[in-house]
């Protein structure tokens, strides 16, 4: 069963690759105003003192007015910061200026013995997902890993155009809370 799915996972990779990369930056742009309208309003959000999001890469939902709205309603702001073996762990930031490519390209906060506070919202990027809460991502696990020790709401980001019904899971697969998309 697993390798059945693991297999159709990267055939659906590949289709989302292709689909994503036809997207259109105004329509990029235009998609993720309406997802950081959607995060904004949800009472998870106005409820969260800490929140935890990703920096988002080109071809995500762009998370940059939601870690700006974060520190200026006074939460605290947590980004992922990716280690071997498909570890993450969540920093505190204070100034997203400050983040810098880490291990796989994507901007992190540099790596601090300070606390971790647990997050309470975690806002989770995709490549796919599907309405009922399976997302499909790059395939390294680091968030599924990750999910599987806090207990925060998670709501996953996702294009419209990149929602689908035909996501398979796996026993290790985190189901989101919530799929937000434009």
């Amino acid at each position: 069963m697993y390798g059945g799915a693991r297999a159709e996972k990267q055939r659906i990779r590949q289709e989302v690759r292709q689909t994503a990369a036809n997207l259109s930056p105004e329509y990029r742009q235009e998609a993720s105003r309406e997802i950081t309208r959607q995060v904004l309003a949800l009472p998870f959000w106005k409820q969260a003192q800490t929140v935890m999001m990703y920096s988002s890469l080109p071809g995500e939902p762009d998370t940059r007015i939601l870690m700006e709205t974060a520190l200026k309603e006074g939460k605290t702001l947590l980004l992922p910061r990716c280690y071997e073996a498909g570890r993450m762990e969540a920093f505190p930031v204070k100034d997203p200026s400050e983040l810098r490519p880490g291990t796989l390209g994507i901007p992190e906060p540099a790596e601090r013995i300070t606390e971790k506070p647990e997050p309470d919202l975690i806002l989770v990027p995709c490549m796919a997902a599907a309405a009922n809460g399976i997302r499909l991502g790059h395939g390294a696990g680091y968030y599924d890993r990750f999910l599987a020790e806090h207990t925060g709401k998670t709501v996953c980001l996702c294009f419209r155009k990149l929602l689908r019904s035909d996501l398979p899971a796996e026993a290790t697969d985190i189901s989101m809370d919530l799929v937000i998309s434009d």
